[in-house]
This record gives C-alpha cells, structure tokens and sequence, in this order.
C-alpha cells in the first residue's frame, strides 16, 4: 500500500500477516520515500508493524511541535550535527554555534526523529528528520554511508504544506487500520 506520491513524499507498506496482539499488529515492512528515494527496509518480513504505527499517530498527535532553532539549516549541516550529536564526533560534525549536547537536547525535546522509529523497520541506515515551521513540514532524509557519516548522495530535502504532510499521516494510519481488521489474524 503506497499513501501519496512516491516522487514527492509517500508512506509505504506492505502487511505479510496480521496479528491480534497490538503490540505487534503485522509483519511486513514500512517506509517512507521523499523525492523518490526510499527509506527503510523493504522486505516483507522486515520488522513488526506496531512501533512504525505508533509512530505516524505520535506525528499527528505533535503537529506543529517539531520546531528547532536548526529548522531552515543546510540539510548536510543537519545531518552531519545528527550524527555527532547522537553517535559521536567521529560520526559528524557539530552544528554551527551549537555544542553536539544542544543539539542532542533539541532534537530529543522537540521530537524531530521519525526514522529510525525503535524497531527493525529501518536497520538499512536510514534517517528521517521531520521539522513543523509556519504551516509548512521539512523532511530530511539521509542513509549512513561506510564510514559511519552520513551518506550525501542519499540525502532528500523536502518542503510541503502541512496539511498535505499530515494529510498523509492521517490516510495511511486510517488505510493501515483497515487493512488490519480486515484480514485474519494470528492468535498470540
């Protein structure tokens, strides 16, 4: 199941089977494609569904809240203060004027982290960052490369109104649920 336009931004995925835990919801896989470029693991089996759905609903639930002081910075500048904020300085570099700590405090505090999510679903290195500003969404998306930085030639920067951006969010999350209920499910 594709939710939006895959050359702009879409969500993908695909449910191998249901299951009546909600914890797990499915097997399948999720991801995220901006500007055509596929984030995540896109494989049938690829992770648990639940942790990716929670995900979308938290989105939604924090519209307008991913808000940073770095929201209209270079998106390598972002991606390579990510890195080192969240795995170290041999990962990246700090953002300007702002230490590796800030910048780890106000990507945690302002929730900009949509991939990886906590599950399997994006264990192909892939990184989304979401930002709110102004009625608007920024998505930055980037795989690591074999040096453990940031990967240029994958990186996506995307602005789109919010209402198309969470428009999305709604129609696949009500999409996902009806696929869900409506196929059989595997008893715990």
């Amino acid at each position: 199941m594709i939710v939006g336009n895959p050359s702009t931004f879409a969500i993908e995925s695909q449910m191998a089977q249901a299951f009546e835990r909600l914890s797990f919801r499915a097997l399948g896989s999720f991801t995220i494609l901006i500007d055509g470029h596929r984030y995540g693991v896109y494989e049938p089996d690829a992770t648990l569904l639940a942790v990716s759905f929670d995900e979308v609903q938290r989105r939604i639930r924090h519209r307008g809240n991913h808000v940073t002081p770095f929201t209209d910075g270079d998106p390598g500048s972002v991606a390579d203060a990510f890195r080192a904020a969240i795995y170290g300085e041999e990962y990246g570099s700090p953002y300007p004027g702002i230490t590796a700590q800030e910048f780890a405090n106000i990507t945690h505090s302002s929730q900009i982290t949509w991939a990886p999510d906590g599950d399997e679903a994006f264990d192909d290195g892939s990184y989304v960052l979401q930002f709110d500003s102004d009625g608007r969404v920024r998505l930055i998306g980037f795989k690591t490369g074999v040096n453990g930085r940031y990967d240029p030639s994958t990186l996506k920067d995307l602005w789109l109104e919010s209402d198309q951006f969470y428009g999305v969010l709604h129609r696949w999350r009500a999409d996902f649920l009806a696929e869900w209920k409506s196929s059989p499910k595997v008893k715990d």
